[in-house]
């Protein structure tokens, strides 16, 4: 082989060597550009963060109410804190606690250092003097203590005594109103037109009398009389206008019991914070026996007794409720419509 072909073959190696080098450098590299973005998108999360939300109840129309957030963010690296308060619907308010008069009725203050008088709606408390009062009042005291809670109206705004009319709610969504009557501190009392919660409110009470929580226990106001007293019947809607014959409305109550019972100051009322009617000194039911009493005036017999109300009737045609208590306030028995 001549030198020229020899050197021909060789250049022809070692060309082939150098592409074969340059190929494998080249797949090494990419190589270990792969390994290298595989380990990057494992170990390198984004940082960490911490979110907290507060929410501030408010109203709402079914179980809780509209709501105010006030949402906190913070970082692993930084600490910052942003706060937007929601505008409140229309008849909604949110206020401070600035007097208890009783178990139904507050006084709040504004934003605005604004004083008003607020009744709660669909509910009603013993009247200051009455059995159980104190605590009612007591126990809505506790309730809204110093912080901040919120107001909801339903259709009325104010009562005949010029005082707002609204549901009570905490922050904890909470409805204060419906809270005195599931206690026992207070009686569902339908309102018309401002009934929005009034099947969840008569609910309540139900529980409450089942578990004879406050007012419901037959020793609530001192010892049990143990009566065999039963409210029987109540006509409610005399005939004709109910104003213009109040004899027309009565209520029948029964002696089921063994012995005589004297009803000396025993007392019967509605669901109202107004109308109570006190038996008279010596009034005496035998056993088997049942006295009715109407709403008017009349003389009074041993079957026969008369309010003499000098309010109008008594009884409210769209339905309620006769209480019949015993000279300590104990409710003996009751008669729904």
């Amino acid at each position: 082989m001549s030198w020229w072909l020899r050197r021909s073959t060789w250049q022809k190696v070692v060309i082939g060597v150098g592409v074969l080098l340059l190929a494998l450098n080249t797949a090494v590299a990419l190589f270990a550009a792969v390994s290298a973005g595989d380990k990057d998108s494992v170990a390198a999360p984004s940082p960490p963060q911490t979110t907290s939300a507060s929410t501030t109840m408010a109203s709402t129309s079914t179980v809780a109410a509209q709501t105010t957030t006030t949402h906190a963010t913070t970082t692993s690296t930084t600490t910052a804190t942003t706060s937007t308060t929601l505008a409140l619907p229309p008849g909604t308010d949110r206020v401070t606690l600035d007097s208890v008069t009783d178990g139904d009725t507050v006084r709040v203050a504004f934003a605005d250092g604004t004083i008003e008088r607020v009744r709660l709606v669909g509910i009603n408390t013993p009247e200051n003097g009455e059995c159980l009062a104190g605590e009612a009042t007591q126990a809505l005291t506790a309730l809204l203590g110093s912080r901040e809670f919120t107001m909801t109206t339903d259709v009325s705004d104010r009562d005949r005594y010029d005082r707002l009319l609204r549901y009570l709610w905490l922050d904890d969504g909470t409805l204060v109103n419906e809270s005195l009557v599931a206690d026992g501190f207070a009686l569902a009392r339908d309102y018309p037109p401002d009934s929005e919660y009034v099947d969840r409110f008569a609910a309540a009470q139900q529980r409450a009398e089942a578990a004879t929580l406050g007012l419901w226990a037959s020793d609530a106001c001192g010892p049990s009389v143990g009566s065999g007293l039963e409210i029987i019947s109540i006509e409610f809607d005399a005939p004709g206008d109910d104003r213009e014959n109040l004899n027309g409305e009565w209520v029948e109550i029964t002696n089921t019991g063994a012995t005589a019972e004297s009803m000396t100051s025993w007392v019967l009322k509605d669901e109202s914070a107004s109308h109570r009617y006190t038996f008279p000194a010596g009034f005496v039911l035998d056993p088997g026996s049942t006295v009715t009493v109407h709403t008017g005036c009349g003389a009074d017999t041993a079957m026969t007794l008369y309010w003499c109300n000098d309010k109008g009737a008594v009884w409210n045609n769209s339905g309620d409720t006769a209480f019949l208590l015993d000279p300590t306030g104990n409710i003996v028995a009751k008669r729904s419509y």
